[in-house]
């Protein structure tokens, strides 16, 4: 049975599906003519068809982005969720833990500084149970295959494929890049301007969107379903500190 992470996925992804199956009626529709709304005058250009096809890549990265977001969540929710301290966390995840608690990666004066430096001290010397926390996530609007692999090692997991699945998300799709790295690429140049929406589907096709879209939620879900096991059996614990 699919597990919350899974399911809240599955829920995102059937956004991208609904899409597609749009993106099927008007191609199919294209092959009579140029589509038409029923009982409008004026057809769909060329053009409005190329930016339609193009949305799929904001959809895709909101996926990509969504599942990363609710992932590293999950993962700060459990490990404060049981009275843990810092001392049973597993060295990886309490080296991100006190990238947190001390704001190592903020810009900030040496009082600032030194003031987050006494909170860490004080809950590691009283070995206070963990707060609620975020995980410091980077990689917002850059999540490719190789910066989510990256943070999950972070906290200490390191993601197995199959052979099918990692065949599907590392081999290149087009311009030396895998299927998430080129949802990246094309989501940053639309959200920056260096492309317009029309440059951006000119030439896809529904059948090759329908091949990124699978191969990245294939990859997704793979993704999903190791931080629900890494978090089910406690692996955010050093192991000897894990429930029995």
């Amino acid at each position: 049975m699919p597990g919350p992470l899974e399911t809240a996925f599955d829920e995102r992804l059937a956004e991208v599906e609904a899409y597609l199956s749009f993106l099927d009626e008007l191609e199919l529709a294209a092959q009579t003519g140029a589509p038409k709304f029923r009982d409008g005058n004026n057809p769909l250009s060329p053009q409005q068809t190329q930016i339609l096809r193009a949305g799929i890549f904001i959809q895709l990265y909101n996926l990509v982005e969504a599942t990363m977001t609710r992932c590293l969540d999950a993962l700060a929710s459990a490990s404060s969720s049981g009275a843990w301290k810092a001392a049973d966390l597993n060295p990886h995840f309490r080296r991100e833990w006190i990238k947190v608690v001390a704001a190592v990666n903020k810009e900030m004066n040496a009082d600032n500084r030194l003031k987050y430096a006494v909170v860490l001290s004080e809950l590691l010397v009283q070995a206070k149970p963990l707060e609620d926390f975020k995980l410091d996530k980077g990689g917002g609007g850059n999540w490719n295959d190789t910066n989510i692999e990256n943070m999950l090692e972070r906290v200490g997991l390191r993601l197995r494929l199959t052979p099918t699945v990692r065949a599907a998300a590392k081999r290149k799709f087009r311009d030396d890049l895998g299927p998430l790295a080129l949802v990246v690429k094309l989501r940053n140049d639309l959200a920056h301007g260096n492309i317009s929406f029309a440059e951006c589907g000119e030439n896809e096709t529904v059948v090759g969107l329908r091949e990124i879209s699978a191969n990245t939620a294939m990859y997704l879900r793979s993704v999903v379903r190791a931080v629900e096991r890494f978090i089910d059996r406690h692996e955010f614990l050093e192991a000897t500190n894990r429930p029995a």
